[in-house]
């Protein structure tokens, strides 16, 4: 994939996982200027972003992406050092507890929704208003004021199998793609681009290395799930970013309201 990225770059949950390698792949096509936000510590990937390209500049933001004073505030920051926002990752997300409908709790499930799906919500809001404010990039017709990327699920297109209780995982997920459908639809003709990632299991430090046979032995669902994918691995994090950076580029200029699933062929079956 080669394709040249100029503007600048809004990305949640970047300090780790998808949200670090959505950074390292929009650097490696051309980006310089970064606004990161995550609720932890973003020193890893600044200092990796800093050492592999020198000339990058970089926001780092410390906040709670479920605090609407806060989001808009990080995208005021952003357009105020930048000038503009030209592709927001809405990545930051949450699992939530693997229980059955029956056992859960309300406050549980809140907190899943409140951090995928509201916090989602309220940066696309703010990413929008300020998109709305600025010029495309250049004159050509597949430039467009902004683009968002939302991160998704495969739990956003089909549902968990039976012995993966995430139905508010699912749900939270099932929400961002009615959200990027609806948006995508009326921003369109306005010059931003939305669109929403599906990945499937992805290879982080909570679950594990790619290799299925690095799998913790305790962790007997995950494996069953992996024995699902023709694959038969976990998909990378670096693997997710490079989709993201193209849903987010001009290579991907026709694309509006898809969600882009990247399950190693999960859902396919």
């Amino acid at each position: 994939m080669s394709f040249l990225m100029k503007g600048i770059a809004y990305i949640t949950g970047a300090g780790s996982g998808i949200g670090k390698y959505t950074a390292y792949s929009f650097a490696k096509q051309g980006v310089r200027s970064f606004a990161l936000i995550d609720r932890n510590p973003l020193t890893d990937t600044v200092s990796q972003l800093k050492k592999d390209y020198p000339d990058v500049q970089i926001k780092a933001i410390e906040m709670d992406v479920t605090s609407e004073s806060a989001v808009d505030h990080s995208i005021a920051q952003t357009a105020k050092e930048f000038g503009r926002i030209d592709y927001a990752v809405n990545n930051a997300g949450i699992g939530g507890k693997m229980v059955t409908t029956e056992d859960a709790d309300l406050e549980d499930f809140e907190r899943v929704l409140s951090v995928n799906t509201k916090a989602v919500w309220l940066c696309q809001r703010a990413q929008i208003r300020q998109m709305l404010k600025q010029e495309k990039l250049s004159d050509s017709p597949r430039a467009y004021r902004g683009t968002i990327v939302n991160m998704a699920s495969m739990y956003g297109i089909v549902a968990p199998s039976s012995t993966v209780p995430a139905t508010a995982y699912a749900t939270s997920k099932h929400a961002v793609m009615g959200m990027t459908k609806a948006d995508a639809s009326i921003y369109a003709s306005k010059g931003i681009r939305i669109n929403a990632i599906c990945p499937g299991y992805v290879a982080t430090p909570l679950i594990g290395s790619t290799n299925s046979d690095a799998l913790d032995a305790g962790n007997e669902i995950l494996a069953k799930e992996l024995s699902k994918v023709p694959l038969q691995r976990l998909a990378m994090a670096a693997e997710i970013g490079d989709a993201i950076a193209f849903l987010s580029s001009e290579a991907s200029s026709f694309v509006v309201g898809s969600g882009l699933i990247i399950d190693g062929g999960f859902t396919a079956q």
